[in-house]
C-alpha cells in the first residue's frame, strides 16, 4: 500500500485555496462561479489536465472525450481536475515543421503548471513532438506527472492490402512517380490509409516516443501501445486520472522517475523497436532538462548491445495494432529483461521489473524473441567523420543492406526548393551510386529541422527500378520513413559545418559498421572552402523564430533552447 507523504495543508494548491485572506476568497469564489462547491476541491489535490486537442491535430481528435475519462478517474480518486488547453502540434499541418515549436510547447507546459494552483498533472499528447515537449516541460517543473499517449490509429486498407501511415505514402508515391499506379488508385489509397483518430500506426516517431515514455516510467504499464479506438484506451485514461492523485499524495515526481538508468532503458527500448531516429534528439533534450546523462555516444553504445525485436514498419512487416495484440511493449520489454535496469521506479509506484514480470508474447513474428531477432543489433547507428564531426544518425534496418557500406559522387542541393526543382531533371546526372546531399535543412537553416531527410529518388532511376540511394542531410526524417538516409549531420550547414562545403562530384564514403561518414577531400581544400563560406541570412527579424535562431542547440545536443536546460530551481509565484 502506498504511503502518503503529504497532508492536505502541504499541497501546493493550498496556497491558493486554503488561506483565509482576500486573495483566497477570490480563488474560491471564482471556482464556485464555475458551479463547483467547496466539497469538490477543499483539501484535495488539484490535478491539471493539459489537453493538446485541436481540430488541426487529427491524431488527438478523440481527446475531446478522453479528457472526460481522465476527469472521471481524478474524481474517483478524490482529486479535483482542471482541464487546461496546451499548444497542439499537429504534425500533418504545421509548417515549416512542428519541431520548430517543440520547445515552445515545453515552455507552455512548464509555465501553465507554475502559474496555476496545481499539485499534479496528466499530460495528454501523442502526435510526435507533443510527447517530448510535454515531458520536457513537466520535467522542468517537476510536479507529479503522468503521460497519457494518444494511441495509434487503426491499420489502413486498400484493395485487401494493409496500409501503414507514412511508410506507404512514401512507397506508393514512388510507384506513382514511376508510373506504376494511376490517379484513381492514388485517391483510393488516400481514402483508406487513415481510418480512425490516433497517431501513425507504424513504428514512427509517435509510437517510438510513447514506447520510450513507457520504458522511461512516465506512463502506466501498457499505455504506449493501446490503439486510440480501442475501449481499453478510455479505461487507461481513467486509470491515469486515478493514479495521478495517488502520485501527488506520495510526492512521486519526474526527478524520481527520469533517472540516467531510466533513460538507458528508454534508449534500449527504442533500438529494440528499430524506432524513429527522431527519438535521439528528443531523449537527449529530455535528459538535459532533468540532469540525466545521455549523449550520442551512449545512444550508439547501447544500440550495439540490443537486438531488434520488433517486426514493425517501416523496418518490418506489421503495424501497431498487431504489436498490441501480440503483447505490446510489456512483452517486448520482458524479452529485454537482462539488458534493462529493472529497479527503476515508474509512475504506478512499482519498478519496471515488477511491471513486466510474466508479460507474454502472443505472436512471435510480430515481437521476436532473443533467440530469433529481426536484426542482431543496430536499430539506430551514430556516425562520425570528416563530414559529421559532431555526429550523424542512420536507421540501418530501414536501408537496403548493400548501401550500408557505400562510396559515391555527391549531387548537392543547396536547399529544399533547389532539390524539388531539380530532382527529376533528366540532366541531373544521377546514378544509383550517386550520394544525394541536401543542405540548409537543419535547426537554423530550414529553419526548425523539418523531416526532409528522405530525399526522393530521381524519377528516371525510379523508372529503372531503383528504390533506395544514400541520402545525406542535416534534416530529420519522419519515423515512418525508410531508406539509406543519413540524418542530423552536425554541425549543420547553416553554421558552416562540413556539409555546407560539399560540391558536386566530391566523393562521399559511408561505412555504417565502422560508424564512419567522410568527405574525401584534403584538409587544405576543406579549410579553403570554409574560408570562402558565407553565413546565410536569418529567417526571422523578430518573434519566436528570432528567439529560436539565437538559442536552439544543434541536433547532437537535442535542439533544446540553451536557457531551458538544467535543473536550477525557479520559485513558485507569490500569491498576492
Amino acid at each position: 500500500m502506498a504511503v502518503n507523504k503529504k497532508k492536505p495543508e502541504e499541497l501546493r494548491s493550498h496556497r491558493w485555496y486554503g488561506a483565509q485572506d482576500m486573495r483566497s476568497f477570490g480563488h474560491r469564489s471564482r471556482t464556485k462561479q464555475m458551479g463547483f462547491a467547496a466539497e469538490d476541491y477543499a483539501g484535495k489535490p488539484v490535478i491539471a489536465i493539459l489537453n493538446t486537442f485541436s481540430d488541426a491535430n487529427p491524431c488527438h481528435h478523440h481527446f475531446k472525450s478522453r479528457v472526460d475519462d481522465v476527469k472521471r478517474g481524478i474524481f474517483q480518486a478524490g482529486g479535483f481536475p482542471l482541464e487546461m488547453p496546451a499548444m497542439s502540434l499537429g504534425e500533418p499541418f504545421m509548417k515549416p515543421t512542428t519541431m520548430l515549436y517543440r520547445n515552445l510547447l515545453s515552455m507552455d507546459v512548464e509555465e501553465l503548471l507554475r502559474a496555476n494552483p496545481v499539485d499534479g498533472v496528466v499530460l495528454m499528447g501523442g502526435c510526435d513532438k507533443t510527447v517530448p515537449a510535454m515531458l520536457m516541460g513537466a520535467a522542468s517543473m517537476n510536479l507529479p506527472a503522468i503521460f497519457l499517449p494518444a494511441g495509434p490509429m487503426l491499420r489502413g486498407n486498400w484493395h485487401g492490402k494493409t496500409l501503414g501511415s507514412g511508410s506507404d505514402v512514401w512507397k506508393y508515391w514512388a510507384e506513382k512517380r514511376a508510373g506504376n499506379i494511376d490517379d484513381k488508385a492514388w485517391v483510393e489509397i488516400e481514402d483508406g490509409i487513415a481510418r480512425s483518430f490516433g497517431t501513425c500506426m507504424t513504428m514512427g516517431t509517435a509510437s517510438t516516443m510513447a514506447s520510450a515514455a513507457e520504458a522511461l516510467g512516465m506512463t502506466l504499464p501498457g499505455a504506449g501501445s493501446i490503439p486510440a479506438a480501442d475501449s481499453n484506451h478510455p479505461r487507461m485514461s481513467a486509470a491515469c486520472g486515478r493514479r495521478i492523485v495517488e502520485m501527488v499524495w506520495e510526492d512521486l515526481k519526474p526527478s524520481d522517475i527520469m533517472t540516467t538508468a531510466a533513460f538507458e532503458n528508454a534508449v534500449m527500448t527504442v533500438t529494440a523497436l528499430a524506432g524513429s531516429t527522431n527519438s535521439i534528439i528528443h531523449l537527449i533534450a529530455m535528459a538535459g532538462r532533468i540532469g540525466a546523462a545521455l549523449d550520442l555516444d551512449k545512444f550508439d553504445a547501447l544500440a550495439k548491445r540490443v537486438p531488434v525485436l520488433s517486426n514493425l514498419r517501416p523496418s518490418g512487416k506489421y503495424l501497431m495494432e498487431d504489436f498490441y495484440y501480440a503483447g505490446g511493449l510489456p512483452a517486448l520489454l520482458a524479452q529485454l529483461e537482462k539488458f534493462l535496469h529493472k529497479d527503476c521506479i515508474t509512475a504506478n509506484g512499482k519498478t519496471l521489473g515488477e511491471n513486466i514480470a510474466g508479460a507474454q508474447i502472443y505472436n512471435d513474428d510480430v515481437i521476436r524473441t532473443l533467440a530469433n531477432p529481426a536484426a542482431p543489433e543496430g536499430g539506430i547507428a551514430v556516425l562520425r567523420g570528416s563530414l559529421a564531426p559532431s555526429g550523424a544518425v542512420i536507421k540501418p534496418p530501414a536501408a537496403e543492406p548493400h548501401l550500408l557500406k557505400h562510396r559515391g559522387p555527391a549531387i548537392v542541393f543547396k536547399d529544399y526548393n533547389d532539390m524539388a526543382a531539380r530532382i527529376d531533371d533528366p540532366n541531373l546526372g544521377a546514378t544509383k551510386d550517386s550520394v544525394l546531399i541536401l543542405q540548409s535543412a537543419g535547426p537554423l537553416g530550414a529553419p526548425g529541422m523539418p523531416e526532409w531527410g528522405q530525399l526522393p529518388i530521381p524519377k528516371r532511376l525510379l523508372e529503372a527500378g531503383v528504390r533506395d540511394m544514400v541520402r545525406i542531410s542535416d534534416a530529420r526524417m519522419s519515423g515512418t520513413s525508410y531508406g539509406a538516409c543519413v540524418l542530423h549531420v552536425a554541425p549543420e550547414s547553416a553554421l558552416g559545418g562540413p556539409l555546407a562545403l560539399v560540391k558536386d562530384g566530391d566523393i562521399v564514403s559511408l561505412d555504417v559498421p565502422a560508424r564512419k561518414l567522410d568527405l574525401e577531400i584534403s584538409a587544405a581544400e576543406m579549410a579553403a572552402r570554409k574560408a570562402a563560406w558565407k553565413a546565410p541570412a536569418e529567417h526571422y527579424p523578430r518573434g519566436y523564430g528570432w528567439m529560436h535562431h539565437r538559442h536552439v542547440t544543434q541536433a547532437n545536443e537535442g535542439c533544446d533552447f540553451d536557457f531551458l536546460r538544467g535543473t536550477a530551481p525557479i520559485p513558485d509565484p507569490e500569491i498576492h
